[in-house]
C-alpha cells in the first residue's frame, strides 16, 4: 500500500536530523506523523514535535553538537554557500523544507554576520495542499479583473498555505480563468521555498520568484523589472511594505497578500492597515477560520 503522502514528509523532514534524533522522530505514530508541522530541537533539552494539539516531548534529547551535525546536513556540508540566509536565522533544505536556528548572533558594525554557538533548531514541514485554492480564484475577480485580495487569519491558521496554492492558481489558470503573471517576493523562503533558485514547491509555471528580499525592496524590482499583473506577498507587518504595496497599487497591478487578523474586526482596529483600507489599496479579503476542527474560507468584500 502507498503510503499518505504527508507521511513521506514527515519521514523526508526526519532526514535532515543527525541519526540519532532521526531515529527518535520515526517512532511516532504514522496518524501524528501525518499530521506534524514542526520537529523541534533545544540544546539539552527533550526534541519536540509540534502537532495541532501542541508540543509533544519525544524520546531524545538534542546535544549541542547535534545541533550543528544539522546544521551541516541542512546545508550539504556547505555553510559558506549558506550564509546570507544563516544570518537571517534559516537555512532553506533541498525538497522544500525549511531549518529556523537560534544560537549567539555574531554583531559587526550593527549587522548580523553569523551565528554560533547554536541553541535550538525547528524543521518546519512545509506541506501542499494544492486545490483549496481553486473554490476560491475565480471569485477573486470583478469586472473580469483581479481584485487585490487580503488573505486574513490568525498566526498558524494556514495563510501561508492558502497564498501558496492561490498562486499556483492564478498563474496556471484554471478552468474559466486565463493565466496570469505573478511576481511573488518571498521574503523568508516560506512559500516557493527556494533551493539554488528552484521552487520546491508548486507556484505554478508563470511565476516569478524574488527569494530572500524584503518586500519595501522587492515590490518596486518587480515592478521595474518583471511587468507582472499579479504581486503576492506574504505577511504585511512593515510601514515601509505598505507604502510599496501602495505604489504598485498606483501602477495598476493586482495584489495578494496575508495579514495576521481573525477577521474584518481585528484588522479595522489595527492603525498599520487603516490606510489601506481607506484608500481601496485591497478590495477583497479571504478569511480563514476553524469550523468542527477544519479551516474553512469565504471571500469578503472589504469596507469603503
Amino acid at each position: 500500500m502507498q503510503k499518505d503522502k504527508n507521511v513521506l514528509r514527515y519521514e523526508a523532514a526526519a532526514a535532515i536530523l543527525p541519526n540519532r534524533l532521526r531515529k527518535a522522530a520515526m517512532e511516532l505514530p504514522e496518524s501524528d506523523q501525518r499530521q506534524a508541522e514542526e520537529l523541534r530541537l533545544r540544546a539539552g533539552r527533550p526534541m519536540t514535535v509540534l502537532l495541532p494539539s501542541g508540543e509533544r516531548e519525544l524520546e531524545a534529547a538534542a546535544e549541542p553538537e547535534e545541533l550543528e551535525t544539522l546544521c551541516d546536513l541542512a546545508t550539504e556540508f556547505s555553510r559558506y554557500a549558506a550564509a546570507e540566509t544563516l544570518r537571517e536565522g534559516y537555512l532553506p533544505v533541498r525538497g522544500g523544507f525549511r531549518v529556523g536556528l537560534c544560537g549567539t548572533a555574531v554583531i559587526k558594525d550593527g549587522v548580523n554576520t553569523n551565528l554560533k554557538n547554536l541553541s535550538s533548531a525547528v524543521v518546519r514541514i512545509g506541506r501542499e495542499r494544492q486545490g483549496i485554492g481553486e473554490g476560491l480564484a475565480h471569485l477573486l475577480f470583478k469586472e473580469g479583473r483581479f481584485a487585490s485580495t487580503l488573505i486574513l487569519s490568525p498566526p498558524g491558521g494556514g495563510k501561508t498555505t492558502l497564498l501558496r496554492d492561490l498562486v499556483r492558481c492564478l498563474s496556471d489558470g484554471t478552468e474559466g480563468l486565463a493565466p496570469l503573471r505573478i511576481a511573488l517576493v518571498d521574503e523568508r523562503g516560506e512559500v516557493a521555498v527556494c533551493y539554488q533558485g528552484q521552487p520546491q514547491m508548486n507556484v505554478g509555471a508563470r511565476t516569478d520568484v524574488l527569494d530572500g528580499c524584503p518586500k519595501a525592496l522587492g515590490i518596486p524590482m518587480l515592478l521595474r523589472a518583471m511587468n507582472p499583473q499579479v504581486i503576492a506577498v506574504d505577511e504585511i507587518t512593515l510601514r515601509q511594505d505598505l507604502t510599496a504595496i501602495s505604489l504598485a497599487a498606483g501602477c495598476g497591478v493586482g495584489l495578494l497578500a496575508t495579514i495576521h487578523a481573525a477577521d474584518q474586526g481585528e484588522l479595522l482596529e489595527k492603525p498599520l492597515y487603516r490606510k489601506l483600507l481607506e484608500e481601496r489599496v485591497f478590495r477583497l479579503a479571504v478569511c480563514i477560520r476553524q469550523q468542527e476542527g477544519k479551516r474553512a474560507y469565504s471571500v469578503e468584500e472589504l469596507p469603503w
